[in-house]
């Protein structure tokens, strides 16, 4: 378990018309928690990328209900025991689309326990078949979905292990990887083509686990994936064996040696062919792995190895070394649009430019590299190397993998194209919930999380106005904090340290409310002066405004600008996520 300082988000789906005389409109939600929109008019279908606050929303707090508190706190049944190791195998029947399978989970004592149960993690509707502790059989009691396992006594730092079979109809994804689940679909060819993503909805919905955050697996994992002859089985790390059973099925295990989140480990099945190359990275030889479609093996080749030597080039540049090299890398084709997982990244972009080939920022800077590559490829830095303790600080995973965007286009096209992409984004911006979620509750915060995480990020550097430095802060945030789980107050008071500010009430402004600031101004009666001060901002906020060596800090308070030259108002509003209003005179 990583060390520890001291949701489910309710989505709502609609189907809205609008008045676009021959279109059809559905709403349905994205991975990334952006409400996106599908037009057909005939059979052609274009996407739109929009935010619609109010058709994702987050449970009231009268909703909350013990069964989150139970998946989203650190229970004293969670407290006690450290996982140390999933070993996880799973056989799907792709006719009656269930799964049976095992999992061992290997774990040590924290601290002496002397009646403490252990709290497993097993969504409904899959059924927990028997649990055993080390060579003995246990009793539990179950609570919706949660298995309360007694567990003998055992003192601090003894290690034991819980052995677990299982079966049952996981959730299946309608809107994958919006919604979470499996897929069970078909290739081109008609031929099985599987694979879950459960990154909200929790590795719980087919494997038992502990499914919080806070506890990976010290020791890595193993996932075997037992498939029909002819199919493969693809999952996480290296392949470290492959066995005929002799039955009609092959079981294909895979390794990882880092700690991973539980809802990364994931296989993927299908009529996969590979091939790999050895990347020169920053610091070590990488081990880079291609696993497409069998008919899609020269598309990869031409289109996705070129584009991930390139990300790989520019997020170590930014961000440091690869964090998983002993895992290898490798990106396997999808049965939707992508995912982050870990040293196995699910793509499922159409080979497309852009989002599905649309620019989400409208600048025409989106469409020059692939969204999912350079995006989900940037969460193996923020998500899974610094992963959150509690998803309510989600933004640390998105608003980063967000911001790593724009660092690629920086590092390719240029900073003013890098900044013309994220002004190009405030738009989606919705404010509807601040950015960080409630705590303990399984509760994701604002979407948000992602373009004004992102902005925030964006801000700072422009505060901090040192790039070398704020390069610095970026690889040191993924060097020490290693293969860990963090709060949003460790990323602050790191961010804070590093730079010499104080930017605790930036971060409280854009993490922690929905206003935005409101720049206000008005001129001299002659013109020749200007007066400036931020409104709609918490108490003491007084974020810099920095064009090159030009340092202008509005606080809540009216000053004057003698030289009314460095008042610019058009280049705030491109690098700033803030309104800029000329007011009348108090």
């Amino acid at each position: 378990m990583k060390k520890l300082p001291n949701k489910r988000r309710l989505y709502k789906f609609n189907l809205n018309s609008e008045n676009l005389s021959g279109f059809l409109m559905f709403n349905f939600i994205r991975k990334d928690r952006n409400l996106k929109f599908i037009f057909m008019k005939k059979s052609v279908w274009i996407f739109c990328i929009l935010f619609i606050a109010n058709n994702l929303i987050a449970q009231p707090k009268n909703l909350l209900t013990h069964a989150d508190t139970l998946r989203g706190s650190i229970t004293p049944e969670r407290a006690w025991w450290d996982v140390l190791r999933y070993d996880v195998t799973v056989k799907p029947d792709i006719e009656s689309r269930t799964i049976s399978g095992s999992c061992l989970i290997t774990f040590k004592a924290l601290k002496n326990n002397s009646g403490d149960s252990a709290q497993i993690d097993f969504q409904d509707p899959m059924i927990l078949d028997k649990i055993t502790i080390g060579n003995s059989t246990t009793t539990y009691r179950k609570e919706g979905s949660v298995y309360h396992v007694k567990v003998p006594m055992m003192k601090e730092g003894e290690v034991n292990s819980f052995k677990m079979t299982f079966h049952g109809m996981p959730k299946e994804s309608k809107f994958a990887p919006w919604d979470g689940g499996w897929v069970w679909t078909k290739d081109s060819l008609g031929r099985p083509w599987i694979s879950p993503a459960v990154q909200g909805l929790g590795a719980s919905s087919w494997f038992p686990c502990k499914d919080h955050q806070s506890d990976e697996p010290d020791n890595g994992a193993t996932l075997s994936i037992i498939v029909p002859n002819g199919l493969t089985g693809v999952g996480n790390g290296r392949l470290v064996s492959l066995v005929k059973n002799g039955n009609g099925t092959t079981t294909y295990k895979w390794e990882v040696k880092a700690p991973i989140n539980s809802y990364d480990i994931i296989p993927y099945i299908g009529y996969y062919s590979n091939f790999s190359e050895v990347y020169h990275g920053e610091d070590k030889d990488l081990d880079v792995n291609y696993w497409s479609l069998d008919y899609n093996i020269d598309r990869f080749k031409s289109y996705i190895q070129p584009d991930v030597d390139l990300m790989l080039k520019a997020h170590e540049f930014w961000m440091g070394s690869y964090p998983f090299n002993e895992d290898g890398f490798k990106i396997v084709e999808a049965p939707y649009l992508g995912m982050e997982h870990q040293s196995s990244i699910a793509y499922g972009n159409k080979f497309k430019r852009g989002f599905l080939g649309l620019d989400r920022s409208k600048t025409g800077q989106g469409l020059k590299w692939d969204y999912i590559i350079v995006h989900e490829c940037g969460h193996e830095w923020f998500g899974n190397n610094i992963t959150t303790v509690d998803i309510a600080d989600m933004w640390v995973h998105e608003g980063f993998a967000t911001y790593s965007e724009a660092l690629y286009i920086e590092y390719y096209f240029g900073r003013d194209a890098s900044d013309e992409y994220i002004a190009g984004k405030f738009r989606l911006i919705s404010n509807d919930r601040p950015v960080i979620g409630k705590y303990g509750v399984n509760n994701e915060g604002s979407v948000d999380m992602y373009e004004k995480g992102s902005s925030m990020i964006s801000m700072i550097r422009l505060t901090i106005n040192n790039d070398s430095l704020f390069r610095e802060i970026l690889r040191g945030l993924n060097k020490d904090f290693y293969h860990q789980t963090v709060t949003t107050q460790q990323i602050e008071d790191y961010i804070n340290e590093k730079s010499e500010i104080d930017l605790s009430k930036l971060f409280n402004q854009y993490l922690r409310t929905t206003h935005v600031p409101q720049l206000s101004y008005y001129y001299s009666d002659d013109s020749s002066k200007v007066n400036i001060k931020w409104d709609s901002v918490v108490a003491g906020f007084d974020m810099p405004i920095v064009y090159g060596n030009t340092r202008i800090v509005p606080t809540e308070k009216w000053q004057t600008l003698n030289d009314v030259t460095l008042f610019k108002k058009d280049w705030i509003e491109k690098h700033y996520y803030v309104r800029v209003k000329e007011v009348t005179k108090d």
